[in-house]
Parts: C-alpha cells; structure tokens; sequence
C-alpha cells in the first residue's frame, strides 16, 4: 500500500494528472488479463480485441 501512496503523492504534488487515465487502462487491461486467462468469459474478451 505504500506505493499506491508515493504514488498519489507524486502525482498530487508534481500536478501530473494527465498520468490518471493511462494508470487507469493499464490496471483495466491487467484486470482483464488475470480475469480471460482462466475463466469462461476468456471467448469474449478476445473478441474485444
């Protein structure tokens, strides 16, 4: 946890907020990653792509 919390305090006092989304997506696609790779829904997520 005390990544998540250098992080926040990087992004907040260096104002680089624009780095919010892409974090986003990236945990979002590791997310669907982990969850395709074993699982009855990975046909539909390969559709996606």
């Amino acid at each position: 946890m005390d990544f998540l919390k250098d992080l926040w305090d990087f992004l907040k006092e260096r104002k680089k907020w624009w780095l919010m989304p892409i974090i986003f997506l990236l945990l979002l696609l590791g997310f669907l990653i982990v969850i395709g790779g074993n699982s009855a829904i990975a046909p539909f997520i390969y559709t996606i792509f």
